[in-house]
C-alpha cells in the first residue's frame, strides 16, 4: 500500500499544489498537522484536506487557531495564527477543533502524531528516532520540526515527510514522502514551487517579512 504523507502546510497553497501535482499515484494520502499558519491560504488549505478527506492530526498551529490564543508563541508565529483565525470560517475553525491529537488508520498499522507520540507540542528530531517511539504500529509518522527524514527499524518505521510549506532542513524546496507500507520503506520526496510568489502575498496580507525571507533559505 502506497501512502502520500505530507505535514506542516501552513497556509501555503502554492506549494501544496506543487506537492499535489508532483506525488505518483498512491492509495491513499495522511497528514501530521499544521494545515495552516504563517503563510496567507489558510482557508484555501483546510479546504484541500477537507475535500480529500485527509486522516488529519492537529498540530500546535492548529490548536493555537481553534483555541483562540496564540500560546506563547515568537511574534511571527502568533501574526500568522491571527491572520488564520480572521480569515477561516467558523466552520473551518470548528473543523481545526475537532482533530485529534493522534490517530491510526489502515488497521491500527499507521500512526499519526503531530509533536510525539506521548507529547503532541515536543519536537522530535530524525537524529532523535528510535525503536521506542514504535507501539504496535508498523510505521510512525510526525511531524513539527519540519525537517525531512526517517529510520527503518526491525519493528516498524518512523517518518517525517518535512513540511510543505516551510521547510527548516535548508532545502527550501516543498517536503513531503511515500510510505510502502507492506515493505515498511519510504521514499522521501521535493519539489519546487513558486516561492516569489507567496513572498508577495506575504507582503500583500502585512505579514511578517521574515515569513517570506526564510522560504528562500529552507530556515
Amino acid at each position: 500500500m502506497q501512502v502520500g504523507v505530507i505535514s506542516d502546510i501552513h497556509g501555503n497553497k502554492v506549494a501544496l499544489d506543487a506537492v499535489l501535482s508532483d506525488m505518483p499515484p498512491v492509495d491513499a494520502l495522511v497528514c501530521a498537522g499544521d494545515v495552516v499558519g504563517y503563510n496567507p491560504w489558510h482557508a484555501d488549505c483546510v479546504a484541500v484536506v477537507r475535500n480529500r478527506g485527509v486522516p488529519t492530526v492537529t498540530g500546535n498551529h492548529d490548536r493555537a487557531v481553534a483555541g483562540g490564543g496564540t500560546f506563547g508563541f515568537n511574534s511571527t508565529a502568533g501574526a500568522g495564527v491571527r491572520h488564520a483565525r480572521e480569515t477561516l470560517t467558523d466552520e473551518q475553525i470548528g473543523w481545526l477543533d475537532s482533530l485529534p491529537d493522534s490517530r491510526r488508520e489502515f488497521d491500527g498499522r499507521l500512526r499519526i502524531v503531530h509533536g510525539h507520540p506521548d507529547d503532541p507540542n515536543r519536537y522530535t528530531f530524525p537524529d532523535e528516532f528510535a525503536p521506542t517511539l514504535l507501539g504496535e504500529e508498523d510505521a510512525l509518522v510526525l511531524g513539527h520540526t519540519h525537517v525531512q527524514g526517517h529510520e527503518q527499524f526491525d519493528d516498524g518505521v518512523v517518518l517525517n515527510p518535512g513540511s510543505v510549506g516551510q521547510p527548516r532542513d535548508g532545502d527550501p524546496r516543498a517536503a513531503y514522502a511515500i510510505l510502502d507500507l507492506a515493505e515498511r520503506t519510504v521514499h522521501e520526496r521535493r519539489v519546487s514551487y513558486d516561492i516569489e510568489r507567496v513572498k508577495h502575498e506575504i507582503e500583500s496580507a502585512d505579514l511578517p517579512e521574515r515569513l517570506a525571507s526564510r522560504l528562500e533559505e529552507g530556515q
